[in-house]
């Protein structure tokens, strides 16, 4: 039996995801300056499936998958994902790269509605709308300019976080959110690892500091490097776990919408941490983003409870 369509639940997932991946990204910065992206991954992942696998042991969660193909393909789509958002950093804008992962509560509703058949109602379309709407404010006029071929780079990040969220409602139905943890960190940690070794056969030239974090290979690791890489490893399996759980218990229309919070929950991070303010457009944006929320929310209560299709 497919869970039920909880939106307020998922809801509240969504933001335990926002405030603690919002915190811990805000860290990516220090362990930039001295760590490369591949090293960071692989590290992470084994601190990551290390805490998971005590978790597992003391708390009885069941870690095996129930379909194995389905978590590998869901695991893989993720990861490579992020793959690309990440390796996108390397030319082109932060804003542009962001702007372009943002698009994927869009696909998310493409996908929903033309493959799979889901009726989506035109206040998930006008959630996505003006959700986005509010990205685009929050990231400045920088996100959207330079249209090129490198530009649909991120687009493609996009995409595929996309189809990995309606992958795991869809084709994870009875899988424990542990397992597809498990899977997601698996396959981050075999990239990074792949990630290395293409950098130990083949070494760029690397710039100093934040600049080299995609082009760095293996680096011997500083206490602060391990610290705030294993905050990154612990905060991730919450956060990624919230998510997933949310994503299990609301249609993915729903609830990729919710995700448009991570931004202001970063922004909100930034200023507390590092004294960074927002301008006026970015606080609109954020606005926008807290309505588009409201929007499926208040949908959510209105429409019946419905099950996706297994």
């Amino acid at each position: 039996m497919n869970p039920q369509d909880r939106t307020l639940a998922a809801a509240g997932f969504i933001i335990i995801y926002a405030v603690v991946i919002g915190f811990t990204d805000n860290y990516v910065r220090v362990i930039a300056a001295e760590g490369g992206l591949w090293q960071f991954h692989a590290t992470r992942s084994v601190m990551a499936l290390v805490l998971l696998a005590v978790a597992g042991l003391a708390l009885g969660l069941r870690l095996r998958p129930v379909n194995l193909r389905a978590v590998v393909a869901r695991s893989a789509i993720h990861g490579t994902s992020m793959l690309i958002y990440f390796g996108a950093l390397a030319f082109l804008p932060v804003a542009q790269v962001a702007a372009g992962l943002f698009t994927a509560p869009i696909f998310v509703l493409l996908i929903s509605r033309f493959v799979y058949g889901e009726g989506i109602g035109p206040l998930r379309v006008l959630a996505v709308a003006v959700g986005f709407a509010g990205v685009v404010l929050v990231l400045g006029p920088e996100a959207m300019a330079g249209a090129s071929v490198a530009a649909a780079v991120p687009v493609l990040a996009g995409l595929l976080y996309g189809m990995g969220n309606i992958a795991t409602r869809r084709w994870c139905p009875q899988e424990s959110a542990a397992t597809l943890l498990g899977g997601f960190f698996t396959a981050l940690g075999l990239l990074g690892a792949l990630g290395m070794a293409v950098l130990a056969l083949m070494p760029l030239p690397v710039p100093a500091g934040a600049d080299g974090f995609v082009m760095r290979g293996f680096v011997w690791p500083s206490q602060a490097f391990l610290f705030w890489t294993f905050v990154q490893a612990a905060g991730s399996l919450l956060a990624v776990g919230m998510m997933i759980r949310a994503y299990q218990v609301a249609t993915a229309t729903r609830v990729s919408v919710f995700e448009y919070v991570i931004l202001p929950a970063s922004a909100l991070w930034g200023w507390i941490l590092w004294s960074e303010t927002l301008t006026p457009a970015a606080a609109g944006g954020m606005g926008l983003i807290a309505l588009a929320g409201a929007i499926i929310a208040f949908g959510g209560r209105r429409a019946p409870a419905t099950a996706a299709a297994g």
